[in-house]
């Protein structure tokens, strides 16, 4: 049986030139981290909820990354974090959004899809069922990072947010994600992010809304996008590709490429995701200068990228 993953840490990056060639492998090996710690999962016939779940958790554990522990500052100078999970089979979802202090948000994600009876929970009520639930949290400092806070330094105190990955050319990009294929056939996707420097509100991007940053359905594909949040919510992103392969019979590559190129772009949509259909193909695609990213098939070969 064919099976596959494939996985993101943020659209968007610095300029090529800015990037040295030792910090791009950094980056690469990061990836390659999390395809391993998933394919292992695929290659031994495990579930893909539990590939995506176990990719995602690696890239949050790295501080390179904006999600789990390199999550960005908000207005306030505290970290909070969303996160989703969905599987394909039974369209079951289990989202957190606002969450602070549980370090794998999209385990938080997973319990909610498993064990609230919900598929969304926000806030103090998320924190309160992660206390129910006994999932790890960590306090303050584990989530601190210099140039995180050097970024927030920079906007805090004004009206202006900042995507992770949006201008500069110092380091960390955004959201991350997985998309797997098991050897059952059935498909899931994940996703994570710190969301914006300086949000306020409570303000929630596109990574935790079903249909928009995260989608699965075993009839058609699996996805999880990153960029502009507020672009790929009025987009529904994630679930346009799905539809224009189950409504129109595009195939996974040209739906992909109909939402990246064609319908974001109108709503000022700078991003990408990733995605694989029922029978294994991958697509990564994105309308800006890069994307960190990789796949890996059955043949366990890892592929890595950042640029085109």
């Amino acid at each position: 049986m064919n099976f596959g993953i494939a996985v993101h840490g943020g659209a968007g990056t610095v300029a090529q030139a800015e990037l040295t060639a030792h910090r791009e492998q950094i980056y690469r090996d990061a990836l390659a981290d999390a395809l391993r710690r998933g394919h292992g999962i695929l290659s031994s016939g495990g579930t893909a909820l539990d590939a995506v779940a176990a990719a995602v958790r690696s890239l949050e554990d790295c501080p390179l990354f904006n999600a789990g522990r390199g999550s960005v500052f908000n207005a306030d100078g505290q970290h909070e974090m969303d996160a989703a999970v969905m599987e394909g089979h039974t369209l079951r979802a289990g989202a957190v959004a606002g969450v602070s202090n549980v370090k794998n948000p999209v385990d938080l994600a997973r319990r909610v899809m498993d064990g609230s009876g919900h598929v969304l929970i926000s806030g103090m009520g998320a924190f309160e069922f992660a206390h129910r639930e006994k999932v790890l949290l960590e306090d303050d400092e584990y989530f601190f990072d210099q140039h995180r806070f050097e970024q927030w330094q920079e906007v805090a105190g004004t009206q202006v947010v900042k995507l992770d990955h949006s201008g500069g050319g110092r380091g960390k990009f955004g959201t991350v994600g997985a998309v797997a294929l098991d050897q059952q056939g059935h498909l899931a996707a994940a996703t994570s992010t710190g969301g914006m420097t300086n949000k306020r509100w409570q303000r929630i991007g596109d990574s935790p809304i079903i249909g928009a940053g995260t989608y699965a359905n075993d009839s058609t594909c699996a996805v999880s996008c990153t960029g502009n949040g507020e672009s790929f919510i009025r987009a529904v992103a994630a679930h346009d590709v799905s539809a224009l392969m189950e409504y129109k019979g595009l195939a996974l590559a040209e739906a992909v490429r109909e939402v990246v190129h064609r319908k974001l772009p109108l709503l000022d949509g700078e991003g990408g995701l990733i995605a694989i259909d029922r029978n294994g193909h991958i697509v990564l695609d994105f309308n800006c200068e890069g994307m960190y990213r990789g796949h890996c098939g059955a043949d366990g070969a890892v592929v890595t990228a950042i640029f085109r």
